[in-house]
């Protein structure tokens, strides 16, 4: 143990200097070493598929979903390097003015924004968050720590070299970009108490996982908790429309944390709505878990076999073609419902009504919150900022996507004449 100790102290002494050249980087020269280690990711893909084939061979116990978020295909390679490309291209926060002000004493004060320092990053199984956080990161003057799950080991050892070979062709400093070699789960005790390197970590996986982080963590911590997402079709709703956004939810890829996990019909548009939607699933198929009214509703429509919801169905995130379905009489309700239920993710409403739509947003206290839209939305890319660290479903410092702006923080440049206190 104490072997593997020093060797994770020794790559956070590592990250902390590489932080430093890091910070002193131009902006124009981050875009440079990107566009480079985007091309050095491509020029990699066929180890990358060599080594991600070793992965999925080993994946035996993981169901449909899990193998899915783990594979990587050309075309997925091609979207990371895409991605890349598009962080390049965007506009570099550090160095961004916040505020200035003159204060009576006549010092001035400037407060920008600055690079966290160093970064630590623990996720279990998609290997492409391996390229998202180690380029999120680098474009805000950040090293990176990353510390994937034992399902991608290969996969995630592969991108990691790829990304740091490619982006030192372009002067990415040594040790920009390092993920821990091994699947030994005490590593994720040792970096989380490894408080005078790490400025900050991020896990995202797995409700045990996170707990895992929390409960060691010396530093402060942003969490990706599990996404229980809700779709409310409201008695207003366009039911096309929700048929559509409902499908797009759950089916486009269920194994993802902004994918519905809960449907929630109003009363009075039930029967017609769950009528045109059942049979749409069961082309899937998906299999329902209602309460008894919604239960008994698509019994009646010939909907079958059909599990009965009960308290442990809603607080779910099943990732898979299963879904949670229940009634309510009201706005009220549906929003009670996710109160108790959600994960403060993801949650939409399909309604015509403004203002019935308006009180949703006022009062559901989710990180993302939506209007005749699909909750699949939630993601760094479709918000415009490139690649993501996650989602997450703290208050403070970041909420929902993080992108650029949340991997800065910010400090205060006073200026003065001679004046003394």
């Amino acid at each position: 143990m104490k072997a593997l100790e020093s060797s994770i102290l020794e790559i956070g002494v590592r990250a902390r200097a590489a932080s430093r050249e890091l910070a002193k980087l131009s902006s124009a020269k981050k875009s440079e070493i990107l566009q480079a280690m985007a091309s050095g990711l491509v020029a990699e893909t066929d180890a990358l598929l060599r080594a991600n084939a070793q992965d999925v061979a080993r994946a035996e116990g993981l169901n449909k979903a899990a193998i899915d978020r783990l594979r990587l295909t050309p075309e997925r390679i091609a979207g990371m390097a895409k991605g890349i490309r598009q962080v390049a291209d965007l506009k570099d926060p550090v160095g961004e003015i916040l505020r200035e002000w003159t204060q009576p004493s006549g010092i001035q004060i400037t407060k920008i924004r600055t690079p966290i320092g160093v970064i630590g990053i623990i996720y279990e199984s998609r290997p492409n968050v391996t390229s998202d956080a180690a380029v999120l990161c680098l474009k805000t003057g950040n090293a990176v720590i990353l510390r994937g799950g034992s399902e991608a080991i290969s996969s995630n050892l592969a991108i990691a070299s790829a990304l740091q070979t490619g982006g030192a062709k372009a002067g990415l400093p040594e040790h920009s970009v390092q993920l821990v070699p091994t699947t030994d789960r005490e590593a994720v005790r040792i970096l989380a108490q490894m408080d005078e390197f790490l400025d900050v970590i991020i896990p995202r996986g797995g409700h045990s996982l996170i707990e895992n982080v929390v409960s060691h963590a010396r530093m402060p911590v942003i969490k990706h908790y599990h996404g229980v997402c809700h779709v409310y079709v409201d008695k207003r709703a366009n039911l096309d429309m929700a048929l559509d956004i409902a499908l797009n939810a759950k089916c486009q890829r269920p194994g993802v944390c902004n994918a519905m996990e809960t449907l929630l019909v109003h009363r009075e548009i039930a029967p017609a709505f769950l009528a045109r939607v059942a049979p749409a699933f069961q082309k899937y198929p998906v299999e329902m878990r209602a309460d008894p009214e919604a239960f008994q509703l698509l019994a009646d429509l010939g909907y079958e076999p059909l599990g009965p919801a009960d308290e442990t169905s809603w607080r779910t995130e099943y990732l898979d073609l299963i879904l949670s379905v229940r009634v309510v009489g009201s706005l009220e309700e549906a929003v009670a419902h996710m109160e108790t239920y959600g994960s403060h993710h993801s949650d939409a409403i399909v309604t015509e009504d403004a203002d019935v739509a308006a009180q949703f947003l006022r009062e559901v206290d989710s990180a993302t919150v939506y209007w005749n839209a699909s909750t699949r939305f939630t993601d760094g890319g479709e918000f415009g900022f490139g690649a993501e660290i996650g989602i997450s479903t703290d208050k403070l410092h970041a909420r929902g996507p993080m992108g650029l702006e949340e991997l800065t923080s910010y400090k205060y440049l006073i200026r003065g004449t001679g004046q003394v206190r």
